[in-house]
């Protein structure tokens, strides 16, 4: 029987969720663990030796990685069976993209082979585009590549300018224009390339086969970060593709790309978890070793303080994705149970969940960033050298905060897809919204004398309220010039982004318990710490929102119900962190 998620995409803010309804990491299977552990065993035995000859691009060597990958099935996790694939499951493959995200530069090739690469082709190809081309991606025959992006035409991919005109004779699109920040660009075998027909105001979609007569690059981009990635750019010059090759329908390309990008961010915040989990323990194996007055420098209360942090915010972001990860799978299962094709199934299934794949690529992506930049102040001056791994690391984080949309557009993103459901009444958000507003002044803080969990499950319905009340209030001031006002939807998206955050955290660590889970006081810990920092996240964000909104004395009662809401009192968070830290410290390694 295919389980049905306790809520729909957004549907979080209006409702409380138990922790029976929502999966974690600690119920992976073992086919699962297993699989994960083939990846890791993958990156430790074939990829690592090599990080350093990746960046400095040896010739033919990332390709040949690859395709080692896709003799292994690697790259086939998530194909169905019919084209030489495994055919898991959504969650399965997050499990296993967080496995790949420890391999710096590789990790960003194998992500954009088996996701932007493949997944259009899988989700909206023909039969007959499926049997030629799939068994060979999937076995990493063929090596694939994903042609969006133009000098003019970024976030705004409707711009691009790339042009394909039918031949005279009907049998082939001509294909004329230029793309860059193509990863795999320099070795793909196969590329989709957006670009509109004739004069069409919207992409479509093309299979391209990178040995085409007319296609030509430039040497490989110079990069911060990623060194050992192969980005280029591709010129097309009156390039001939089959018209068999149009992949979906005419000026379909756009939803193509933003509903890939859906998928992108949701992998983005998996593998983002494999390279928290090296830099974490970089961190503290480094910390251990290094002696400052004669002792360890994780002795001292500083370095405890960035040790605990990095491994709160790993296990937050982990909490969150799988939560959403498998609120996907179920949805695309009982896409599946309706009859729904398979690129249907998926594509909406993904695309039901748009506001939580948008904002656990922000978190994530910048959790990481936050992670690396104190592994970094940990290291100390051998943390600026190269010699040490904190410099990989550190440099190949920041792409993470642009890749998939960059993390601006993420935060648009996630708070107009959650008021675009509520406007078209897709969940009662407004109707919710309003009536709250309409009692603002008989809010109450928490009590905080009760049962633990019933404290941060009341704290936390008191932080959507912040929300449901900014949602109402912005769209009744501003309407339709709220778009232009993104000042004041980071905030309120900002404010959303933590509130899942917490939430997933919460019922983790309550389903913990009830599994008898050894040392669930840490796990509060974190789950204190994390509630603690998100309460005054939630506040500052919502307090710059309402004074951007408001003026005056209708200022008084908002800010009076904010200061009810978001009240919390002081506990020694400090004691908290360092049991943390010191739980690290003795495992030796991220063990939680």
């Amino acid at each position: 029987m295919v389980t049905k998620p306790a809520i729909v995409g957004g549907e979080f803010l209006l409702k409380e969720i138990t922790p029976d309804q929502i999966f974690i990491p600690e119920e992976f299977d073992e086919e699962q663990r297993l699989i994960a552990e083939s990846c890791i065993d993958f990156v430790e035995t074939e990829v690592d030796p090599y990080f350093d000859a990746l960046d400095n691009h040896q010739a033919g060597l990332m390709p040949s990685l690859l395709k080692k990958a896709g003799v292994m099935g690697l790259l086939g996790i998530s194909i169905p069976e019919e084209f030489e694939g495994f055919g898991q499951s959504f969650v399965t493959n997050m499990k296993a993209n967080e496995a790949m995200g420890s391999a710096y530069s590789f990790s960003v090739a194998f992500m954009a082979h088996t996701g932007i690469g493949t997944l259009p082709l899988l989700y909206y190809g023909n039969s007959m585009q499926h049997h030629k081309y799939m068994p060979r991606l999937a076995t990493g025959e063929m090596l694939a590549a994903y042609c969006l992006t133009e000098p003019g035409a970024g976030s705004d991919a409707n711009a691009g300018k790339t042009k394909a005109v039918l031949s005279d004779d009907g049998s082939h699109y001509i294909l004329n224009g230029q793309k860059m920040w193509i990863t795999n660009g320099g070795f793909a075998d196969l590329l989709t390339v957006f670009a509109k027909i004739d004069n069409d105001r919207v992409l479509s979609a093309f299979l391209v086969e990178a040995n085409t007569p007319g296609i030509t690059m430039n040497p490989e981009e110079h990069k911060m970060g990623i060194k050992g990635s192969s980005t280029r750019q591709i010129f097309f010059n009156d390039v001939k593709v089959p018209v068999e090759n149009l992949l979906g329908k005419r000026g379909e390309g756009f939803r193509i790309a933003l509903n890939i990008l859906h998928i992108g961010r949701i992998k983005l915040g998996a593998t983002v978890l494999g390279g928290m989990r090296r830099a974490i323990n970089n961190s503290v194996t480094y910390s251990g070793e290094r002696k400052q007055f004669g002792s360890p420098l994780s002795d001292f209360g500083a370095i405890k303080f960035k040790l605990a942090e990095q491994v709160i915010l790993l296990f937050s972001t982990e909490s969150a994705v799988y939560r959403a990860s498998k609120d996907i799978q179920d949805t695309i299962e009982n896409n599946l149970e309706e009859g729904k094709s398979y690129g249907e199934a998926n594509i909406e299934g993904v695309a039901e969940y748009e506001p939580e794949c948008a904002l656990l690529k922000v978190y994530g992506s910048e959790s990481l960033d936050y992670i690396v930049d104190e592994m970094v102040q940990i290291f100390g001056g051998m943390g600026f050298s190269s010699e040490a791994p904190a410099d990989r690391s550190y440099r190949d984080s920041r792409i993470n905060r642009i890749f998939e949309g960059t993390n601006e557009i993420n935060r648009l993103i996630t708070v107009d897809s959650v008021m675009k459901k509520g406007l078209k009444h897709r969940i009662a958000l407004f109707e919710k919204a309003r009536e709250i507003l309409a009692h603002i002044d008989l809010l109450e803080a928490v009590d905080f004398s009760g049962d633990y969990y019933r404290i941060k499950k009341d704290q936390i319905a008191n932080l959507k309220k912040v929300v449901l009340i900014l949602l109402p209030l912005a769209q009744d001031i501003f309407q339709r010039k709220l778009m232009f006002e993104e000042e004041i939807l980071m905030n309120i998206s900002d404010a959303i982004m933590n509130i899942y955050v917490v939430e997933s955290t919460e019922l983790r660590v309550e389903k913990l318990q009830m599994m008898d889970k050894k040392q669930i006081e840490l796990y509060k810990d974190m789950l204190d710490v994390l509630t603690h920092s998100t309460v005054q996240k939630v506040h500052q964000a919502a307090f710059d929102a309402i004074g951007s909104i408001v003026e005056g004395e209708q200022l008084i009662p908002l800010v009076n119900a904010l200061n009810k809401l978001t009240y919390a009192p002081a506990f020694n968070v400090k004691e908290s962190r360092r049991r943390i830290a010191n739980q690290l410290i003795d495992d030796g390694m991220y063990k939680f």
